[in-house]
């Protein structure tokens, strides 16, 4: 990707949601959430504290993660949807 965040922001993939609910019945695209996990496709080179000093980021490209139904940014980069958010919106890593 030709774009690298600045900062302690990250830019991430949504994954893609459910098709069918747990007894079989498929959601029609209207009555989806958008997913609250995503993959980390780009990282910020971390915050700075008071002394000046990176911040190291915690997360890394590649990360499955979670984040709150309302963090980030959409935004395009190359004709694909992505959110862009600080790092501190991230929830957790999942392993």
């Amino acid at each position: 990707m030709a774009f690298t965040p600045l900062h302690d922001r990250v830019v991430v993939r949504r994954t893609e949601g459910e098709e069918k609910t747990a007894g079989g019945l498929i959601i029609p695209d209207a009555a989806k959430e958008k997913p609250a996990e995503g993959e980390i496709v780009s990282v910020g080179a971390g915050a700075r504290d008071d002394d000046g000093d990176r911040i190291a980021m915690d997360v890394k490209v590649g990360d499955r993660v979670l984040f709150g139904k309302w963090s980030g940014t959409e935004i395009t980069i190359d004709g694909e949807e992505l959110l862009m958010m600080k790092e501190s919106d991230i929830m957790g890593i999942l392993s």
